[in-house]
């Protein structure tokens, strides 16, 4: 068992806001706060951030009150997030503001509207939900008299962004260069990536059960699932039901959580990093064990069997394209049903600009939002 870190200094590694690498635009210091306790701050005060409550995780929002949102879900994630850092001895402010902005930029219908926003958008550079969270937090919130977007410390912004082409990294100067330079990010931009993971894989077990869509003789079939099942019932003999499997998912969060704290130790102790830069310049650090990558990884594999694709979701999912897709082709076919500031007043109606912000519009849609802008569009009824 890892020891309780919580009065612990931050290790010389770890992401230190005295020596963050700044602001796109020079602010002067916070005397209360540091600059990802600003960060964080800033994000939950933001629209995007609020639009999350609405947005889908698995299941639209009006299919149930109890299946969980992006809101919840990074809360999940933040929560795991700052437990692993205190005792990896990493910034907790830093991992929190990351985990809490990950999903910044996620369309309404989960994966499915992303999906289909981008096709709409292939032939005007595409749409990908990570540099789309980076864009609300560059330029699509408008809070400040000074500047577009949040102004973000660089490694929150480098944190946010997960994944990138080469194509894309190439357009964003210093956030990109990392992609370029096949560097890696701060320790807590890499502990974000798998809370992340650890987070959706579980709670996403526990909405299956909840739904009835996947069952609990399936989940039997896992190893890892079985295995916590039976210890459960080792435990407390006779317990069913949501107490059952609340106590079952609990012990596979945790067993996930000390896995990932005991072998990123390991890796840290075989790299000795003695600076950010030696981060940076390093291997991966923060990993699961293979035994445990290999059990998230059969997990994984069976959401998407029997999950992700049941046919139910594959209903709900099919009409979630069609409704983005109708959005898009509408407004880019007459820019002017759209709100007077997503048209682009000079230049092509129909041309790249105009396509980026029908999707910094639709992406920004909840989905009761979008089936309500669905609804005025389409029906004759709606106004």
């Amino acid at each position: 068992m890892p020891n309780d870190a919580s009065n612990s200094p931050l290790a010389p590694y770890a992401a230190q806001p005295a020596s963050s690498r700044g602001r796109r635009f020079a602010q002067e210091a916070s005397y209360s706060r540091t600059e990802y306790q600003r960060d964080r701050d800033r994000i939950i005060h933001s629209t995007a951030f609020r639009r999350l409550e609405y947005k889908t995780q698995v299941f639209v929002n009006h299919e149930g009150d109890l299946f969980r949102t992006r809101l919840t879900h990074s809360l999940e994630v933040a929560q795991i997030a700052r437990s692993i850092a205190r005792q990896l001895r990493l910034n907790e402010d830093l991992v929190e503001a990351i985990s809490l902005a990950h999903d910044l930029g996620h369309t309404p219908f989960g994966h499915a509207g992303q999906d289909a926003l981008n096709d709409c958008m292939k032939n005007f550079g595409g749409f990908e939900h990570n540099l789309q969270s980076l864009r609300v937090v560059d330029e699509l919130e408008e809070r400040y008299g000074a500047f577009d977007g949040l102004n973000l410390t660089f490694e929150t912004r480098e944190g946010i962004l997960k994944h990138c082409s080469l194509s894309n990294a190439k357009t964003l100067g210093d956030i990109g260069q990392r992609f370029i330079d096949k560097k890696q990010p701060t320790l807590e931009a890499q502990l974000a990536n798998l809370a992340d993971e650890i987070a959706y894989n579980n709670h996403d077990i526990d909405d299956g059960l909840r739904s009835g869509l996947i069952l609990e003789t399936q989940l039997m079939e896992l190893d890892f699932f079985a295995r916590y099942r039976r210890e459960v019932e080792a435990a407390y003999p006779g317990l069913a039901g949501r107490r059952a499997i609340s106590e079952t998912i609990r012990r596979m969060v945790n067993a996930l959580i000390m896995d990932l704290i005991q072998s990123s130790q390991k890796r840290i102790a075989e790299f000795a990093p003695q600076t950010l830069e030696d981060v940076r310049n390093g291997p991966g650090m923060i990993s699961f064990s293979e035994e445990m990558r290999v059990q998230a990884g059969l997990l994984k594999r069976f959401l998407h069997e029997n999950l992700y694709r049941h046919y139910l979701v594959n209903r709900m999912t099919a009409k979630a394209r069609k409704t983005v897709r109708e959005l898009f082709n509408a407004m880019h076919a007459e820019p002017i049903l759209l709100p007077p500031d997503y048209q682009v007043k000079d230049g092509n109606p129909q041309g790249p600009v105009q396509a980026r912000k029908i999707a910094d519009y639709i992406a920004g849609m909840t989905d009761r939002y979008a089936m309500r802008e669905y609804r005025r569009l389409f029906s004759v009824d709606e106004v």
